[in-house]
């Protein structure tokens, strides 16, 4: 070996890391070291591969010889060198068992398979049983035979090693021959468990089917090996010993056969055999008739089961009794897809996926992480499911199998398939580089240099491993994600968009199917949306075709496909000229997303936005409720362009449109809290009669000739409204007050205010596009039976010498924020003494107010509804938590000030800082208010109306589970939670407002 040849720079441009290391290794090889170091140099690790081959020098009988066939044949050395510097676990058996190395050096090893019945010979005569018995039993002593049967598999291991390491073998031919190498592995330690079990065996045949990778011919080089065991009584064992010993049998046979395989001896371990996947899982019997799998199939079984049998192919024991096993259960894996609940079930099984990866390796799961391995082949075995009944040629096990008749059938597009099979067969190729290196299951990605230079050096990056394999997986990864998302709904598109091509298309019955499969629960009408959308051959068309695919799956995703997609159509037909609306859904992804979930999910927020389809802009922004100073600015300063009061309200009534959308976006999305939501439609009320009552006032002045206003005006917020806690579906509860200009004619005064009030009223309840805004003034003094309007002074005789408890409880809700500030000034101080008494109330107020309460709970619950998840009455509800806290209002706000407030949130506090209610209970009055008008306000953005209840029908029901952050499926939990949080309300409301 030539000094130049061994230099550090040479060494280190070969791939060396530790040169000085590797130099002492290699002159350990002595002439042979010259001849290999170029083949060290194309290996995956070559420090770990001169170091292995030192070691294994050292353990060889004879290492001149292996030496002289290393570098006389270039085949043998590359093989060799190639696993040394791969696999830490296969050097070490090598070095366990030196003479193994001669597999390597096997001539037709680079262009021969080996077939599965000759691995299952091999591995039964390592354990000393005859291949060619039908129940082959093993010979040898039990723990010989054991780590026998773990020799041999690794020899077996070692030859395919080899072989993908350096004969470039495709990734679906190596899983295939994992595969066989399972089967024959679990045959043969049956046989070792028919010697265990001993002559009881012969009472029972056992057919093991595998499951998962194994059974879809494509599993890892370490993984557990998934089955299910099915057995029945041998041919002529008596009816008297099926139940007791024949059932014994085959239990014992399944269980030492897992034992075999998982036990750790000297020479290791092979892999687990998982049986969970069998009926009831872990907490069902081992082993079953097929008559009893029968049943559990045909009435228990979930839609992840049928699944999972997807893949099932009987491989070792009684292949008779597998076969059967599997022919029963195909008819019910290929009608799985019209099962009830099939949607629900497959998203929630890649939910549950998705939420069992930790944290920490989210982005370096190769399996299950997104755009990992388990997205391609949950959309492929869903792709099955849908179409695989009446299309056989789908029915296959191996997933790139399934993709390659996916795509020749039209189910996926062509330039689809074969990115995803690139994609899909990177990322399996790089599971098992990481899985080899210490036979490990593992399917994360490693974050430390070396172990990423290994892997990329191991996939072909001899320059730049690093970068060049973190560049390539990122590419797949986003490939893969790309292609998750659209894989399911392109192919829908060439269904019905006649677009130009040879491009294979789904038949209209197959897109049906796959509509329904998505959770469309009007497939036809579904399929009419999307032709109308991506016909012809426009700008508009096409971008569309672009955008579908994924917004389909926003829609699928969400609790209401249907009306997601009918709500699409009705603005992109609004919208579809405007030159902003498709591009800013296609550049703008977060824009297309969150308008995908409001359409699929509000009512109230689409019902919005196909009156104020310019809205859509709006989503790509902040959501944040504007204050009124700025809306009332706006408002003013367009009101003020127009003559007629009727045209100048409508652009009011534009800008609250637009503002209550912004609202119910950012609180469909989960963005704004429920505190903000009341306190943002409070303040768009505030602007909206702020500019309102501008405008009636110009048009009372103008239709009476007046300069000036005879009289100040001002609008007190009442109930919720005052509160700060206004819902979508609430009235604005008002009281209307004026003060005369001095010298003002009493009449005149007041003539033109109620005139002002009138026209403020009739322009807002004017027919229009938005939702009404209702101007209730009942809570006025003798309520309808009065009049509208009142001066300071009248308001103040009133309540001096007619106020009842009650009205002074609806006072404490009062806020005047709209009009004069004097008079709301004024306002204020007139009724603070009234809803603040200095000395609290009396006993006999007290009693009052409890007795109204009492009447409210008997008679204004409607007459059906149910008084435990009724939102305002019901027990625990709304009105229980507000009265509670007004009672405590009125008893204590004379003597703590910080009680004198209209927001009930900000009155509990108070009472918790003063010790009137206790930390523990404060709290959850405070969460039961929050959940109760969260759920109330998610009721009305669903229906698009306001109801008290929780809605009956499904969707409805799911989709107010998905406003208030619950995950899909979910429904159940979401009453549970609501009823859980009235039950402790009632409880507090019982101590501190009835005793």
């Amino acid at each position: 070996m030539s000094r130049s040849a061994t230099s550090t720079g040479n060494l280190l441009r070969l791939g060396f890391r530790e040169p000085e290391a590797a130099l002492a290794a290699l002159e350990r090889l002595g002439e042979a070291s010259g001849p290999l170091l170029a083949l060290l140099g194309r290996t995956a690790d070559p420090d770990e591969a001169a170091g292995g081959l030192h070691r294994l020098v050292d353990a060889v009988a004879d290492p001149t010889e292996m030496l002289e066939a290393l570098v006389d044949d270039e085949g043998t050395a590359m093989r060799l060198l190639s696993v040394l510097g791969a696999s830490e676990a296969l050097t070490d058996h090598l070095v366990r068992h030196p003479e193994h190395w001669r597999e390597l050096a096997d001539p037709v090893l680079g262009s021969t398979r080996p077939t599965a019945w000759s691995l299952r010979a091999s591995l039964l005569a390592a354990v000393g049983a005859d291949p060619a018995d039908d129940h082959p039993v093993a010979s040898l002593a039990d723990d010989v035979a054991v780590d026998a049967l773990r020799v041999e598999y690794r020899r077996l291991l070692l030859r395919l090693a080899a072989r993908d390491l350096s004969h470039h073998l495709g990734v679906d031919d190596v899983a295939a021959e994992l595969s066989d190498l399972a089967a024959g592995t679990l045959d043969a330690a049956l046989a070792v468990a028919r010697q265990r079990v001993g002559e009881d065996a012969a009472l029972a045949r056992l057919g093991v089917v595998a499951m998962g990778k194994c059974g879809g011919h494509e599993l890892n080089y370490v993984s557990d090996v998934d089955v299910i065991f099915v057995w029945a009584p041998a041919d002529g064992v008596p009816d008297s010993a099926v139940d007791n010993a024949a059932l014994r049998a085959a239990t014992q046979l399944a269980s030492n056969l897992m034992q075999v395989c998982s036990d750790h001896t000297g020479e290791g371990t092979i892999w687990p055999v998982d049986a969970a996947l069998r009926p009831e899982g872990k907490a069902g019997p081992l082993v079953r008739t097929l008559a009893s799998h029968q049943g559990y199939y045909e009435r228990w079984a979930s839609t992840w089961e049928y699944q999972a049998l997807l893949k099932a192919r009987a491989v070792a024991g009684d292949l008779d009794l597998g076969r059967e096993f599997v022919e029963m259960t195909r008819p019910m894996v290929w009608s799985a897809a019209e099962r009830d609940g099939f949607v629900e079930d497959t998203q929630a099984m890649r939910r549950r996926v998705l939420d069992h990866i930790p944290a920490r390796e989210a982005e370096r799961q190769l399996k299950l992480g997104s755009g990992g391995l388990r997205d391609v082949e949950f959309a492929v075995q869903l792709m099955q499911l849908v179409h695989g009944r009446a299309d056989e040629a789908l029915r296959a096990g191996a997933t790139l199998s399934a993709l390659a008749e996916l795509t020749r059938g039209g189910y996926v597009g062509r330039d689809d398939g074969v990115s995803l099979h690139e994609a899909y067969a990177f990322l399996r190729t790089l599971e098992h580089r990481i899985q080899l290196h210490r036979l490990r299951r593992t399917h994360v990605v490693p974050e430390d240099e070396a172990s990423l230079r290994r892997l990329g050096r191991s996939m072909g990056y001899l320059k730049d491993p690093v970068g060049i394999l973190d560049k390539t997986w990122q590419h797949h990864r986003r490939e893969v994600r790309r292609l998750h998302e659209k894989l399911f709904y392109r192919p829908l598109l060439t269904a019905v968009a006649k677009i130009p091509g040879d491009e294979a298309r789904l038949s209209p019955e197959a897109a049906t199917k796959r509509l329904a499969a998505l959770g469309f629960i009007d497939p036809q009408a579904a399929l009419r949306h999307l032709e109308a959308l991506t016909s012809g051959v426009t700008r508009a068309a096409q971008i569309q075709r672009t955008l579908l695919p994924v917004m389909l799956g926003w829609f699928a995703d969400a609790p209401d496909p249907d009306a997601g997609l009918f709500g699409f159509r009705r603005i992109s037909e609004s919208l579809g000229s405007t030159p902003w609306y498709l591009s800013t859904l296609r550049d703008e992804g977060e824009v297309a997303e969150r308008l995908a979930r409001i359409l699929a999910t509000s009512r109230y927020a689409t019902g919005l936005l196909e009156r104020e389809p310019q809205g859509v802009r709006m989503l790509g922004g902040d959501l944040t409720p504007l204050s009124s100073e700025t809306l009332t600015e706006e408002m003013l300063a367009l009101a003020g362009r127009h003559e007629e009061p009727e045209s100048a309200v409508l652009v009011i009534r534009g800008v609250r449109r637009r503002e209550l959308l912004r609202i119910a976006a950012g609180d469909v999305l989960g963005l704004t809290d429920v505190a903000v939501v009341g306190a943002g439609l409070s303040r768009l009320t505030d602007a909206t009669l702020e500019a309102t009552l501008d405008v009636a006032g110009r048009a009372v002045r103008r239709q009476r000739g007046l300069d000036r206003a005879p009289t100040r005006m001002a609008i007190v917020a009442m109930g919720r409204y005052g509160g700060f806690e206004l819902s979508y579906g609430s009235d604005a509860d008002v009281l209307f007050v004026h003060h005369p200009e001095p010298g003002t004619d009493p009449q005149v005064a007041s003539s033109y205010a109620q005139a002002v009030a009138n026209e403020l009223r009739r322009l807002l309840a004017l027919p229009g596009p938005d939702p009404a805004l209702e101007v209730d003034a009942d809570l006025r003094p003798e309520g309808k039976q009065g009049p509208l309007v009142r001066t300071l002074d009248s308001y103040a005789a009133y309540y001096a010498r007619w106020s009842k408890v009650w009205e002074a409880q609806a006072l404490l809700r009062a806020d005047a924020v709209v009009g004069d500030l004097e008079v709301r000034r004024r306002f204020e101080e007139l009724i603070d003494p009234l809803r603040y008494p200095a000395d609290g109330l009396s006993e006999d107020d007290v009693v009052e107010v409890r007795r109204i309460k009492a009447r409210v709970d008997e008679e204004r619950l409607p007459r059906g509804a149910d008084p435990h998840t009724h939102l305002k009455l019901g027990r625990g509800g709304l009105a229980d938590i507000e009265w509670t806290v007004q009672l405590l209002q009125m008893r204590y706000a004379g003597s703590v000030p910080a009680l004198r407030t209209s927001r009930t949130l900000e009155a509990l506090a108070a009472a918790h800082e003063a010790g009137l209610v206790s930390e523990d209970d404060a709290a959850v009055l405070q969460q039961t208010w929050r959940r109760v008008s969260r759920v109330r306000n998610a009721v009305t953005l669903v229906r698009g109306r306001p109801a008290e209840e929780l809605p009956r029908d499904i969707r409805e029901r799911a989709a107010v589970a998905a406003v208030l952050g619950y995950p899909a499926g979910s429904s159940d939990a979401m009453v549970n939670d609501q009823l859980r949080y009235t039950r402790l309300a009632r409880a507090v409301v019982d101590r501190i407002f009835w005793e």
